[in-house]
């Protein structure tokens, strides 16, 4: 059989000599095909690399918008903690003028909602219900001992009765770092509404209860760590927060100068500290008011 073959005359110029090339039938077409594949691999690699860049710029683009959202977020985080700030020292404020003046009427605290869910809840463990058990027969036996006991418009909590209720002692005996109001969060730098007084002693200090009440929350509380919560009827509460140690539980009754926890920095602290508020009505008052000596 003969073979097919391709011959290509090559004439370098007028006076070179000719040359002769002759290739077989089957090498032509294999070149002819790599050079399609060869083609349309350049045409697709340089589709690929054309939308790689499309997909780039778009990215940019997400990136930078997502860069302005995230700077007004922040620009609209700030404002509403500078108002929300201003908003809760108003109402500290309001609270106060009011009980001065008689405009309000502090009211004995009805049954807290956790203890109520605590007590109800059908899965809970022993424990916890008899806390919330004890909790609540500690408030019905207040309020049958004294059913005359409401407090007058325009109560404050420097009242002759109920003395030893009004949380009027200091706590720890320390310095004051942070007082109540506007202040500057050593975290964030911005400006935020401090609810309470921070006194710096040594850590372990143990702390005392201001006045008589009934424990109300004893635990973890987010950014205040180990915390204590008493109740001290009327509408009055104490709390004090960045504790190392609670000798307390919910229900418990304490007395005024009672050991309930020790000093730590649980929570967001800087250092070992006692943070301490006073609210009436559940708005945080200054607790300097109330504090002898």
């Amino acid at each position: 059989m003969n073979k097919k073959f391709y011959t290509f005359l090559i004439f370098p110029g007028a006076h070179g000599q000719l040359h002769k090339i002759r290739l077989p039938f089957y090498v032509v077409h294999l070149v002819l095909a790599f050079s399609v594949v060869g083609i349309m691999t350049i045409a697709a690699l340089a589709n690929s690399y054309a939308r790689m860049l499309l997909k780039v710029s778009n990215y940019n683009n997400l990136r930078t918008e997502r860069e302005a959202l995230k700077s007004q977020n922040r620009s609209l985080e700030n404002a509403v903690t500078t108002t929300n700030a201003k908003l809760d020292s108003l109402q500290s404020l309001a609270t106060e003028v009011a009980l001065t003046y008689g405009f309000g009427e502090a009211r004995r605290p009805h049954f807290p909602e956790a203890a109520l869910a605590l007590a109800t809840q059908t899965n809970s463990t022993l424990e916890s219900s008899y806390r919330a058990s004890l909790y609540a027969f500690n408030l019905i036996r207040n309020s049958s001992l004294a059913p005359s006991r409401q407090a007058p418009v325009g109560f404050l909590p420097s009242a002759d009765f109920g003395r030893e209720t009004v949380p009027s002692i200091w706590p720890v005996r320390g310095r004051i770092t942070e007082g109540f109001g506007q202040r500057l969060d050593p975290f964030s730098g911005e400006g935020v509404f401090h609810s309470g007084v921070d006194i710096s002693v040594p850590y372990g200090t143990r702390v005392e209860a201001g006045g008589d009440g009934i424990i109300l929350e004893a635990g973890i509380n987010a950014g205040y760590g180990n915390a204590i919560v008493v109740d001290h009827g009327y509408g009055m509460t104490t709390r004090y927060g960045h504790l190392s140690k609670i000798f307390v539980v919910v229900g418990q009754e304490v007395k005024r100068g009672q050991v309930i926890g020790a000093v730590g920095m649980t929570g967001k602290t800087t250092g070992p500290h006692l943070h301490y508020e006073v609210m009436v009505n559940d708005t945080p008052v200054n607790p300097m008011k109330y504090l002898h000596e």
